[in-house]
């Protein structure tokens, strides 16, 4: 007798932890922030609890020499998690599509989510003080399950409905973007700095 495991879910972590470059990406981070007032409009006109370039800006490899190192390293790893997916992409390969930042403080979250028309999703963690809210992760097949009985306490995370992960800076995530996530309320004053992005099939 034997138990297949079937369609699992790819979670690929990565690190590039320079202290150096960690320092220099922060500031670029906060240059962003500090000059995008189209970005602050925005969130504020969408309630959004701290800040995020991602409707304001798409340049960011050009504003300043981190995003453009942080852009570089992320091809590089999106190759190499599109390879452990077994992919057979285009001659071109995957375009960055999207490139944001986002700066939280006590109490914001962002609620479950998905990224549509991408196909490779994540983020890499810049400052992450203790108290910040991880990232949680959504079983696709949660909305399928019906009367599914609950989980024992203790379950192999495989199996598990949530997976939460405590990110720590120079992390980097990356999922398929349909995978629904979300980020947990923050218990700090300082600020939970990150990098998002979106990758798709290069046309």
């Amino acid at each position: 007798m034997t138990t297949r495991l079937l369609f699992p879910t790819h979670l690929y972590q990565a690190r590039h932890a320079d202290a150096d470059f960690l320092e220099e990406i922060e500031a670029a981070c906060w240059m962003v922030e500090e000059g995008d007032q189209a970005g602050h409009d925005w969130c504020e006109e969408k309630g959004y609890p701290g800040y995020t370039s991602y409707a304001s800006l798409n340049d960011l490899p050009d504003r300043a020499p981190a995003f453009e190192t942080l852009a570089d390293e992320l091809a590089a790893q999106a190759l190499r998690f599109a390879g452990e997916l077994h992919w057979e992409l285009p001659k071109k390969g995957l375009t960055l599509d999207a490139l944001w930042v986002n700066v939280l403080g006590e109490g914001a979250a962002h609620s479950g989510h998905i990224h549509p028309g991408s196909v490779i999703s994540g983020t890499y963690y810049v400052a992450v003080p203790d108290g910040s809210g991880d990232i949680r992760f959504e079983d696709p097949r949660l909305a399928m399950m019906m009367a599914a009985p609950p989980l024992k306490d203790e379950v192999p995370e495989a199996l598990k409905r949530f997976v939460y992960v405590a990110p720590k800076p120079g992390d980097m995530l990356m999922w398929e973007s349909w995978l629904r996530h979300e980020v947990m309320p923050s218990r700090t004053e300082e600020a939970r700095i990150s990098v998002s992005f979106n990758f798709g099939l290069a046309g």
